[in-house]
């Protein structure tokens, strides 16, 4: 190879005028002067900006074209305009919205499956069994329900109300007046403290004189609603979160439409990123051990559990906001344990939730024969249903007779047939189940929903203000964070119809508007707010 700029006799690569060494050492300077306009147009050879194609280059180029994914929108395999971390609702939900607009992207998922915790599973019971989230909460405005009309599959009401036994019967009439009264004013009082300066935990707002009802609120509000207890549980982050009085089901899981509506999109599997760079201008490079995918923008939908492990590592750090706003926002302990039974030992009724009067935080929550089949699941949750989690499958279905023995009589555990747990704290790429922001915290969500160095976007359950922990939430940060991604890239039109990505100066003096004041809401009562 001859040196820099000068004659090689055997140097094949030559101009065809000056008949110089055109190797790729001496190309270096060519291109380097081409890029800042130094050459002039008649200088500036196809071989002066074109890199040097070599017969390996070219068999490795076909076959990257060859394994090009099929999506009609993917520019190559390694590089396109968005990539997606994670394929559970807010995943799905961000692809669709770029599949919409006719860009390119990719979805990784570092499980083998996709869902995050939100799949169905048919092979343990013989019939659909939703291992994470089940309520389709206020179908009326949840995007998720009006999808499924075009699935095909069967989403219905679930029944209102719900049922209490008291020791070995169900609780009278008045006895759930009382309960119910107490609870309306646990929850005013919650509301009340939100409005306060401080951010305090819900614990200390309630009132001190809930008599015997007050370990059975604690639960109903904390373990059940939130899966934490209620002294790890902002206030405000409670008192914001949008009312879920209305639910429905899907007959054939949750998990199952959530998959039906991922059909056809670019989904890579066992693909787990385990780092983000940023360094380059206009440019993020996603590492897997799988390789390396380019982007001009990154939406991570990885729960707030796989970030705080550090599972995924940010080049450069996350900045001190951000770090904080994950801790904040640290998911809890929620898990169910599903029973096969025989016979109707929990009565006739499909969909019935039923709850106890306990006296401690040994308690739990039941909804008996699911979708009218012989499938019933218990949910124990917050830190008592951490600290049993651990120590494993065996003490959690333990636990689950002797409570249904206490609540039903020693019979019913000749009933159970087969029974399961699900652990997802110790679920790898997930580590937890849905996040209530700490005492303090609840500002974390904002945090996360704004963009790090204009290329990197946060999204779901966890970066929703009023819909965290519910599926719909999920989904609905997942096509917010795409729409900002995309029209930050300008890749589609602003509201005002340019797109571009820089917005135009106005020349107009633009007046300082006072912000409206807005309205406070009224208490409102959270007697069926399951989010799993």
């Amino acid at each position: 190879m001859g040196a820099r700029g000068g004659k090689s006799a055997n140097c094949v690569y030559r101009n065809a005028r000056s008949r110089r060494c055109l190797c790729e050492a001496g190309l270096r300077d060519l291109r380097r002067q081409c890029r800042w306009g130094k050459l002039p147009r008649s200088r500036r050879t196809a071989a002066s900006i074109m890199p040097l194609i070599s017969r390996r280059s070219f068999l490795v180029g076909a076959a990257a074209l060859a394994s090009a994914p099929r999506w009609a929108s993917a520019k190559s395999s390694d590089e396109v305009d968005i990539v997606i971390v994670g394929a559970g609702a807010a995943g799905i939900a961000a692809a669709r919205r770029v599949a919409a607009a006719k860009r390119s992207f990719v979805v990784i998922e570092a499980a083998d499956r996709i869902g995050g915790r939100c799949i169905t599973d048919t092979r343990l019971f013989g019939v659909p069994l939703d291992l994470g989230a089940h309520w389709i909460h206020s179908p009326e405005i949840n995007p998720l329900a009006k999808l499924a009309g075009a699935t095909g599959l069967d989403v219905y009401e679930a029944p209102p109300g719900q049922r209490i036994r008291v020791g070995r019967r169900y609780a009278r009439e008045g006895e759930l007046e009382d309960c119910l009264s107490e609870l309306v004013r646990a929850n005013r009082s919650i509301d009340d403290a939100a409005q306060g300066k401080a951010d305090i935990s819900c614990a200390e707002a309630l009132p001190a004189d809930l008599g015997d009802w007050r370990s059975t609120i604690e639960f109903l509000l904390g373990p059940f609603s939130c899966a934490k207890n209620l002294s790890e549980v902002s206030a405000v982050d409670f008192a914001k979160s949008q009312e879920r009085d209305t639910s429905a089901f899907c007959r054939q899981g949750f998990g199952t439409l959530l998959a039906r509506l991922a059909e056809g999109l670019p989904i890579r599997l066992s693909t787990p990123a385990t780092r983000i760079e940023t360094w380059r201008r206009g440019r993020v490079r996603v590492e897997t051990p799988n390789g390396t995918i380019v982007g001009r923008a990154v939406i991570v939908t990885a729960s707030t559990g796989v970030l705080a492990a550090n599972k995924i590592n940010f080049d450069p750090n996350l900045p001190k906001r951000y770090v904080d706003a994950i801790d904040q926002l640290r998911p809890g302990s929620y898990d169910h344990v599903a029973l096969a039974v025989t016979g109707a030992p929990f009565g006739p009724q499909a969909d019935e939730l039923i709850f106890e009067k306990s006296d401690s935080a040994r308690t739990a929550a039941m909804l008996t024969n699911i979708s009218g089949t012989q499938l019933s699941v218990v949910d124990i949750a917050g830190k008592f249903g951490r600290e049993l989690a651990q120590y494993g499958e065996q003490e959690m279905v333990a636990f689950v007779l002797d409570w249904l023995a206490d609540l039903y009589g020693s019979g019913v555990r000749r009933s159970v047939q087969r029974v399961y747990a699900t652990r997802w704290n110790d679920v790898p790429y997930v580590l937890g189940a849905f996040s209530a922001a700490a005492p303090g915290g609840q500002s974390a969500r904002k945090a996360l929903m704004t963009p790090w160095r204009s290329r990197v976007w946060f999204a779901g359950e966890a970066v929703h203000e009023t819909l965290w922990g519910t599926v719909g939430g999920a989904w609905q940060s997942g096509e917010r964070a795409a729409e900002a991604a995309m029209r930050r890239l300008g890749l589609i039109a602003t509201p005002g119809g340019a797109t571009s990505s820089k917005p135009r100066r106005s020349r107009r003096r633009r007046t300082r508007r006072r912000p409206r004041r807005t309205r406070r809401t009224q208490p409102r009562i959270w007697w069926q707010r399951p989010h799993y």
